[in-house]
């Protein structure tokens, strides 16, 4: 992406003790990245849309206060040159979910349709405040494996990648939903396409890029969905 410029001068956070993180504080913002998933099945199944806030700020909210409440570390507001990075990613992204989807189906390796799949404007509007706790979901982690492989290595790149494919591995595993997908859609889809996303972030340094790719994919697939223009 020579066309587009971004801050070279910004580093990732965390890692290299820039801030500081304690071994307790990781503790609890990993807990709270589990605890996020309890609280967002338990409200949501109330309603949709305060267990989207609640997941989002269950991690939020401890990982600004063990950042001195600089938000700057990992949120900022977007420049051009970072939301069309974003729309690339969000584009790019939809072509390989489309061609692998097709793949998948068929040599039959995609799992069933879920049935019950309920689509509504709460759902679309829950978006908001979901995607970025999808995104914190994947931040936290990040950081933390990137922060124990920096420790012992002292080698940046190296701690970049593997927590990366951490993080990549993970993600896919949250969303396995047997028999509605199969391990060989939630690695490939959810896990390995989530490397779009993650660009987005390892380029930047914003978590607003991969946010606003992840929107733009889910949004995209609601409002299919609503439209009737793909079954649900």
């Amino acid at each position: 992406m020579k066309f587009l410029t971004f801050d070279e001068s910004r580093d990732f956070p965390y890692y290299n003790h820039n801030p500081r993180i304690s071994k307790s504080a990781w503790f609890v913002l990993l807990f709270c990245v589990m605890i996020s998933f309890l609280f967002y099945g338990v409200i949501g199944g109330f309603s949709e849309f305060v267990g989207s806030i609640f997941f989002c700020f269950t991690m939020l909210i401890p990982l600004l206060y063990y950042s001195n409440w600089d938000y700057s570390l990992f949120l900022r507001k977007p420049t051009k040159n970072e939301i069309i990075l974003a729309v690339l990613m969000f584009m790019g992204y939809m072509v390989y979910a489309i061609v692998l989807g097709d793949i998948l189906d068929y040599f039959a390796l995609s799992g069933v349709s879920n049935p019950d799949l309920s689509i509504n404007l709460e759902s679309v509007v829950s978006l908001v405040f979901a995607m970025m706790g999808e995104e914190l979901v994947k931040f936290i982690p990040l950081m933390f494996f990137m922060r124990f492989v920096y420790k012992f290595t002292s080698n940046r790149k190296l701690a970049i990648i593997v927590s990366s494919v951490i993080v990549l591995i993970g993600f896919g595993l949250i969303h396995y939903d047997y028999p509605n997908n199969t391990i060989y859609s939630i690695f490939l889809l959810q896990g390995l396409g989530t490397v779009f996303e993650l660009y987005g972030y390892l380029k930047t340094k914003n978590i607003f890029v991969p946010y606003i790719s992840h929107i733009l994919t889910d949004a995209t697939i609601y409002i299919l969905l609503l439209s009737g223009l793909v079954p649900a």
